[in-house]
């Protein structure tokens, strides 16, 4: 049987794939209008696509690039200070990036509602744009996830130590 951390890790790598197969599609998508263009032909809606790709890209690609400790971290300070003062600090800095996540996701979560409740779709291909933020608020609320339980893990550091 997997652990929650198992599940969140499979989890994260996950929405990195979805993230990787939109980076691919939006380079398709974008060569292909390029190269249709020199022939008068362009693909319509190429725009609209390129941007909600790329919601899906950064959203998606949070949790495993913090699972990978992929962020850009300052630590010319924190590194000079005793081990124990290090993890409280990467502690604190999980629980607040926690709670900004959190509300975040929340945030997405209920715009997605009222997008989704008025009707809104995109100009060109009157596609409806909530499933993009709904994926939005999964993504931050999985990154939600990994942060809590990177919390717990330096908070155990720090008092145990």
């Amino acid at each position: 049987m997997l652990s929650p951390a198992k599940y969140l890790t499979r989890a994260g790598k996950g929405f990195n794939t979805i993230a990787c197969a939109a980076v691919i599609a939006m380079m398709l998508l974008s060569s292909a209008d390029v190269v249709l263009r020199l022939f008068g032909k362009p693909i319509p809606g190429t725009y609209e696509m390129v941007g909600l790709l790329g919601t899906i890209i950064v959203s998606f690609a949070l949790a495993f690039t913090s699972m990978e400790k992929g962020h850009i971290a300052v630590e010319i300070f924190v590194e000079k200070l005793p081990q124990r003062a290090q993890f409280a600090i990467e502690a604190f800095t999980n629980f607040v990036s926690f709670l900004l996540f959190g509300l975040i996701a929340y945030q997405a979560y209920i715009y997605a509602l009222d997008i989704k409740k008025s009707g809104e779709v995109s100009l060109t291909l009157q596609m409806p744009i909530y499933p993009f933020i709904f994926g939005m608020a999964v993504s931050f609320g999985l990154l939600c996830l990994l942060l809590i339980a990177d919390f717990i893990k330096s908070l155990q550091r720090t008092v145990s130590r």
